[in-house]
């Protein structure tokens, strides 16, 4: 009998063993099995036709043989539906293969990392990307005027005319598009299988240095840091070339993380330390800024005390450190930590469901719900899709500013303070925020319209999130059902049906609460917006959490 090859011999032997014991059944299983394993069939798969095995006994290895055989065309199990899904030929991800190689690449750890290693590892990794945020390109021209990028810098950890000018936008953007392929089944990935693991990042990296060139090569030719014939050939491919290893550092700094060598997503570090960065400057900032009522600091805290001891008129001192326009006054910081504090409480809200194992006797655990179910995507998503909405509105209002449907979609008008384009009509003036409470009540139409937008738009950003991101209620009964998992007092056949009553309302009622919060944040004036906030505090959080379970599993201690 010619074997297949790449069988071990433990395989040979055990099946050889079956042979013996079950007969010409048993031969016949073997030949089956050695025409049709090399299809592929993913764990998820085995595991249900050796259980078929064990179930139906000689006739159940007929049939697993089959299944392995025929590609899962029969209707004996489900495993055979597996082995055929997997067996389906040439594949998307397929076309990633020849890269792989190429792509820069962080070795998984082969060790378990210590805490205080993964906390240096962490340390080192913020350290390199805030180097990077300070260290300007060279040969770029200038980079004055108005920055058309000013909205998404905080959400996306970049930092104009630095190294780190695209920030995690490749990463970023190229993790949403390959979730929602997968979340959609336009791309077929099996996460039990090694190799697709594999390819689906290999797709994401790949996608994120593509972007990465792409936005580089535009800003250049945009001229953004001057025209090209300013700048020179040379200084053009130069730039392209920064930023495009600043990308590379990005992908593998996350990945360093993501690996287990550090706490946590790079992403989540890079966005959070931007936006505390922007909160810090503003409160202690020693900038002086003249805005028409002499040299003023523009720090809140430094404004204060500075007031404090110039004027003598210490109430009214105070009322203007605690009030002042255009630039960072104390109420603002107050709001802030006011805000962090009421999302700190909001997170500690969530249903716990028990949940036991079939197999393992005794063995009990629970699957918490959480009021933020999403977590911060739909104010992620809200951001990326506003920001899009300036940047073309900007650009069409800077060519047409005379069309009525470019000023329908907004009209803009550059703030003598900050020297940014603030919109002054039109839809991208309705969804931006009141920019006081002052403001809200001279225009509470404009006030209306952006909170029924914002609890619109974060409602249905989450609903949508968790059907393409795999984590709706079908989605989380399959993962229970795979890890043999069952929750008391109710049959396996409504555990998606218990799940239905739970997920989709605290995913669309989550993202209501984070949008009222961003809302609030942004209508008390908070420093940094109500998005910025709101991500800042949920990512620190989350590290909180990853902080305590680390520290808990080093000193030994386990439970649900």
């Amino acid at each position: 009998m010619v074997v297949r090859h790449g069988w071990h011999a433990g395989k040979v032997t055990r099946w050889l063993g079956t042979v013996k014991k079950e007969g010409s059944i048993g031969a016949a299983a073997f030949i089956g099995l050695a025409s049709g394993e090399g299809l592929g069939v993913g764990k998820t798969g085995r595991d249900d036709l050796r259980s078929l095995v064990e179930q139906k006994g000689s006739r159940g290895l007929v049939i697993a043989s089959l299944c392995f055989s025929c590609g899962g065309t029969c209707s004996e199990t489900k495993g055979g539906k597996d082995a055929g899904k997997m067996a389906g030929g040439f594949r998307v991800l397929h076309l990633v293969r020849p890269f792989l190689a190429f792509l820069p690449e962080v070795q998984s750890a082969d060790r378990k990392i210590p805490f205080r290693e993964k906390v240096i590892y962490t340390v080192i990794s913020l350290f390199i990307f805030l180097v990077c945020s300070q260290l300007p390109l060279y040969g770029i021209h200038s980079t004055t005027g108005a920055d058309p990028f000013y909205w998404m810098r905080v959400i996306l950890a970049s930092n104009r005319g630095t190294v780190m000018e695209l920030g995690i936008t490749p990463i970023v953007t190229s993790g949403m598009v390959m979730q929602l392929l997968v979340g959609s089944k336009i791309i077929e990935v099996d996460n039990s299988v090694r190799e697709d693991r594999a390819l689906l990042n290999g797709a994401q990296k790949l996608l994120g240095i593509l972007i990465a060139i792409g936005e580089a090569v535009a800003y250049v030719l945009s001229g953004m840091y001057g025209s090209v014939s300013q700048l020179g050939t040379g200084n053009a491919i130069l730039i392209i070339l920064q930023l495009f290893f600043a990308g590379i550092i990005v992908i593998c700094l996350d990945e360093l993380l993501q690996k287990g060598y550090g706490l946590g997503s790079g992403i989540s570090l890079f966005i959070a330390t931007n936006i505390c960065e922007n909160i810090i400057w503003k409160a202690f900032s020693p900038t002086t800024i003249n805005s028409g009522r002499g040299a003023e600091f523009e720090g809140a805290v430094i404004a204060l005390f500075h007031l404090l001891i110039t004027r003598t008129d210490k109430v009214r001192a105070l009322r203007e450190a605690f009030y002042r326009q255009n630039l960072p006054n104390v109420t603002n910081l107050l709001a802030t930590v006011l805000v962090f504090l009421i999302v700190i409480y909001f997170q500690g809200f969530r249903v716990v469901l028990p949940v036991r194992s079939k197999n393992a006797r005794g063995q009990q655990g629970s699957y918490p719900i959480k009021l933020f179910y999403t977590s911060n995507m739909p104010i992620i998503l809200h951001s990326a899709l506003i920001t899009n909405l300036y940047f073309i509105s900007q650009l069409l209002y800077k060519r047409y500013s005379g069309n009525f449907l470019v000023n329908l979609l907004g009209k803009w008008k550059e703030s003598e303070y900050s020297g940014h384009s603030v919109p002054v009509g039109g839809l991208a003036y309705y969804v931006t925020a009141p920019s006081s409470v002052a403001d809200v009540l001279a225009n509470p139409f404009h006030a209306l319209f952006y909170v029924v937008f914002m609890l619109s738009a974060c409602a249905l950003f989450s609903k949508t999130w968790i059907e393409v991101s795999g984590s709706s209620a079908k989605d989380v009964a399959k993962q229970l059902k795979e890890q043999q998992m069952v929750m008391p007092g109710h049959r396996e056949s409504n555990l998606q049906r218990e799940l239905n009553r739970y997920i989709p309302t605290a995913a669309a009622f989550g993202g209501v609460c984070i949008g009222a919060l961003t809302v609030l944040a942004d209508f008390m004036g908070a420093i940094g917006s109500g998005t910025g906030i709101l991500l800042a505090v949920t990512i620190i959080y989350q590290y909180f959490e990853t902080f305590e379970k680390e520290r808990a599993t080093e000193l030994g201690f386990f439970g649900f």
